[in-house]
């Protein structure tokens, strides 16, 4: 018997159906066997998989309940047929139990969604023609099959499951977050799918989710992309806001329908809130720049720092031999007829240079080992005022070593260059004026700096004068005010 049931399955195998007929003949309780004995595929399963259609119609023929006969991974011979996309077979099985659309896998998909997220269009049309409701069954965390469309990119199942289903609760269904498919269309930037959802007049364009965001919330939030201008202005046209502005156009309704106020839609730019909302995601993306950058800085610090040490104990000069001859007859026998001194050109020639080159050489070592020191006590460099202060010290270090480059190139250049004032002429001018941008754009930044650190001092007066008013003691310990109503 062991031998006609493994027949049984390389027939299977081959779709071979004369064989099928010549086991059922020698064995006529063969099928029924198998269904009691198979734990896993069962021969339909196998027909199934491989698209042998008429194999799979002979043993349904016989044993319609084949049809309902589940493999270790609970998938029946209909869940395999749709995601391989064979229709006719699809059509054999459907004929023989067409509640098998409706049947679970391990996975929690139906047919339907096996062939949906395939892309099996013929099959998506075929199972919904034949069970309305099989569209509706709704996954793990509230997905229906239109989530698994968008997230699987099959815009054509997407297109003909709108189409087919018509139904607006359907369309605007969300998920566990309060997610429609339109949010994950933005999100993941399917700007053809986006198209299709706005073209339909039952696509609820401003719902929200949980979070309170709606699907230009969620563009704003998102992360950036070429395509997110050409999805703002096709969101804008089907008249779509975020959460913020859908608030502002509530309260000018109510504005509206006020006596004695005339105001118009003209006043109001409903983009302003959602550029204000681009605008700080840059901000935030300079902030997260210097927390990325912090291990380079530290290295730039670091050759900042043993450059301007090198220099300090090293000025930079040739030694000039001063030879001196002493009288042999001299009575101070111990010391030799001739002996070296050996002095700096940089203290013998350029006196006056020396104290701004110290100074602006120490100046360097201050500024570089200030900015080793801020960035091993592990501040938070996302605060404005930390990364200003750091910022600044940057600029003051570079342009330390730009002076000490300066003095460095004239104190080496011989005499007669510097008469002929060509070369240290251009680089002093370059050296200068890159110098003057630095300090430009530092005193700036510094006034920048400080009008921040002013108008927090004056956020924090206003909320310590808030926080001691009398109304607001009152708020606090849950009695009403006077002017409450």
């Amino acid at each position: 018997m062991e031998t006609l049931e493994n027949m049984l399955f390389e027939a299977a195998s081959q779709g071979n159906v004369d064989t099928l007929k010549k086991l059922v003949q020698e064995d006529p309780i063969i099928l029924d066997r198998v269904i009691v004995n198979s734990f896993s595929d069962t021969p339909v399963h196998i027909a199934a998989i491989l698209g042998h259609s008429d194999f799979v119609m002979e043993i349904l023929r016989r044993r319609p309940e084949f049809a309902r006969e589940l493999n270790l991974c609970q998938s029946s011979p209909l869940h395999l047929a749709s995601a391989k996309g064979y229709i006719e077979l699809v059509r054999v099985l459907l004929s023989a139990n067409p509640l098998m659309c409706l049947v679970r896998d391990r996975n929690g998909l139906t047919p339907l969604h096996l062939a949906a997220i395939k892309g099996r269009i013929e099959v998506v049309k075929e199972l919904v023609q034949a069970k309305h409701d099989a569209a509706r069954v709704i996954m793990g965390q509230g997905q229906t099959i239109l989530h698994l469309c968008v997230k699987y990119y099959q815009i054509e199942a997407l297109k003909l499951l709108v189409n087919t289903i018509r139904d607006q609760d359907f369309t605007n269904c969300k998920d566990s977050d309060g997610n429609t498919i339109l949010h994950l269309a933005v999100a993941d930037k399917q700007d053809e799918t986006v198209n299709f959802l706005l073209m339909e007049s039952a696509t609820e364009v401003n719902a929200q989710n949980l979070r309170g965001m709606t699907a230009m919330d969620v563009l704003i939030h998102s992360r950036r992309d070429v395509r997110d201008d050409e999805i703002e202005e096709t969101l804008k046209r089907a008249g779509a806001f975020g959460s913020m502005e859908k608030k502002s156009l509530v309260q000018i309704n109510r504005n509206i329908g006020s006596p004695g106020l005339n105001l118009s839609f003209d006043h109001f730019d409903f983009s302003s809130n959602v550029k204000g909302n681009r605008r700080k995601k840059m901000f935030k993306q300079k902030d997260d720049w210097l927390e990325k950058k912090r291990s380079a800085l530290m290295v730039v610090a670091s050759l900042i720092a043993t450059m301007a040490f090198q220099v300090g104990v090293n000025p930079p000069s040739i030694l000039v031999q001063d030879n001196k001859t002493v009288n042999s007859q001299s009575t101070l026998a111990l010391i030799p007829q001739s002996y070296e001194v050996l002095e700096s050109i940089f203290i013998l020639n350029h006196l006056k240079l020396y104290g701004p080159f110290l100074i602006a050489n120490t100046t360097g070592l201050i500024a570089s080992l200030s900015i080793i020191l801020l960035l091993m006590s592990d501040l938070p460099l996302k605060r404005r005022l930390v990364m200003g202060i750091l910022m600044v010290i940057t600029w003051i270090a570079i342009t330390a070593v730009a002076l000490t480059y300066l003095i460095s190139i004239i104190v080496v250049t011989p005499e007669e260059e510097r008469e002929k004032k060509s070369y240290v002429l251009v680089v002093g001018f370059a050296v200068v004026t890159w110098v003057g941008l630095i300090v430009l754009l530092l005193i700036g930044h510094t006034i920048r700096l400080i009008i921040k650190m002013i108008r927090l001092i004056i956020k924090m007066v206003r909320k310590l004068i808030k926080c001691s008013s009398p109304k607001e003691r009152i708020r606090g310990s849950g009695i009403p005010s006077h002017g409450a109503v």
